[in-house]
């Protein structure tokens, strides 16, 4: 595992990495889960989606197909494709389009995932950043 260096990119990840990430959410929910504080919001053609992960929950993320913005805030190990890395304290990512991430939370970590969109609903803007929208949080809340 390597630290995060800031002028990283989060890159996109490989058809195998994608398939780790999602061996890994198969077993994630086996196991009890857990409630996590999120937020959407669609405001001058900006879409913001934020989630906060609390410390020791693992969480995966939805395969996203466009580049974002992803600002971090916490501390967290991150499985990126071929690597993880450590990132703490704040930072703001260049996030590319074909990623699946998976987050371990050392301490309760902020996510916020960021585009430009001329969606003009919430869910638009879902089915804009990725194809696996019906599996989102807000669709099962």
């Amino acid at each position: 595992m390597s630290d995060l260096i800031l002028s990283d990119i989060l890159p996109a990840m490989t058809e195998d990495d994608i398939g780790k990430a999602r061996a890994i959410e198969d077993l994630i929910l086996q196991m009890p889960q857990v409630d996590l504080v999120h937020t959407q919001t669609l405001h001058g053609g900006v879409y913001t989606r934020t989630v906060t992960i609390p410390a020791g929950v693992v969480i995966t993320g939805a395969l996203i197909k466009i580049e974002t913005t992803l600002v971090v805030c916490g501390h967290c190990t991150v499985f990126i494709g071929g690597r993880t890395i450590n990132v703490k304290g704040y930072h703001v990512l260049k996030a590319s389009a074909g990623r699946k991430q998976v987050f371990i939370a050392h301490e309760d970590t902020h996510l916020a995932m960021i585009f430009a969109t001329a969606a003009e609903t919430l869910e638009a803007a879902e089915e804009e950043f990725t194809d696996e929208h019906e599996r989102l949080m807000t669709r099962s809340n």
